[in-house]
């Protein structure tokens, strides 16, 4: 028969909170970066950001995937032949099968003949590849922050689109700035799709485009145009909004028992 038995006196046991509290993230640390006016790239002030959005560790393998992913989905994928059950014509046989003393055929539409079908032709498929969105937001990251190690990450407060005078103001301001051609041309992305600067950025004198470099909105950026030029030049707000969207893999929150 069981028996009870008192607890020993002056022994307390932790009591567990009603509501589990969250134990606070790790202190991470900042990275600082200049921001500079536009159209003069003077220094305005320093802005400060957690070094997983700007310090991330290079990693190729990581960026490789990325590129690969983003020319994948960048294929129509349109090509498309006509199979000989395609292609308009006759099925009646060109010739007897024996007694002329040649090779045996078919109708006019076999592989064969010219005008007739092709054998194994490409066909309209999807060459769309697939990389989970963890990997592509930190090879995002890993991107921007390959270019502010290397110092070619600046940093505009605001693109004011009425200054933009067209391609020439333009392309006095790239050279005296060092920012065109003869330094290696330059990325400029912007919050949203200012018309006179993309125009002065992407026309030139001749056929080819911007001699000294390319704007961009950044809903049109990928991984591939942060690596191409020589440097990019963004606007805070798209910097800002691109490291929001691409911060899923930074969002691991565990709640955790604290006990009092």
């Amino acid at each position: 028969m069981a028996t009870e038995t008192s607890l020993p006196a002056g022994l307390e046991y932790p009591t567990i909170l009603s509501k589990p509290g969250r134990r606070p993230p790790p202190q991470v640390p900042e990275v600082v970066t200049t921001v500079y006016n536009f159209p003069s790239f003077e220094p305005l002030r320093f802005a400060y950001y957690p070094s997983n959005h700007l310090d991330v560790p290079l990693r190729k393998d990581i960026l490789q995937r990325a590129i690969i992913f983003e020319a994948d989905n960048a294929r129509q994928g349109t090509a498309s032949t006509k199979w000989r059950s395609e292609v308009h014509g006759s099925g009646r046989k060109i010739r007897p099968q024996k007694g002329l003393g040649v090779a045996r055929l078919g109708d006019k539409k076999s592989p064969m003949l010219r005008g007739g079908g092709v054998a194994f032709g490409p066909k309209p498929r999807d060459f769309g590849s697939k990389l989970p969105r963890k990997i592509y937001d930190l090879a995002w990251r890993t991107a921007l922050s390959y270019r502010y190690r290397k110092g070619e990450l600046m940093v505009v407060q605001k693109f004011n689109d009425e200054d933009v005078a067209g391609w020439r103001w333009m392309e006095k301001v790239m050279k005296w700035n060092h920012l065109g051609k003869a330094d290696g041309k330059s990325l400029i992305i912007t919050r949203k799709s200012p018309g006179n600067l993309l125009a002065a950025m992407n026309t030139g004198p001749d056929a080819s485009g911007g001699r000294h470099g390319e704007a961009r909105a950044d809903f049109d950026v990928d991984v591939k145009a942060l690596l191409k030029l020589g440097r990019v030049i963004i606007e805070k707000r798209a910097l800002d909004s691109m490291l929001r969207e691409h911060s899923s893999d930074l969002e691991m929150t565990v709640p955790s028992a604290i006990y009092k």
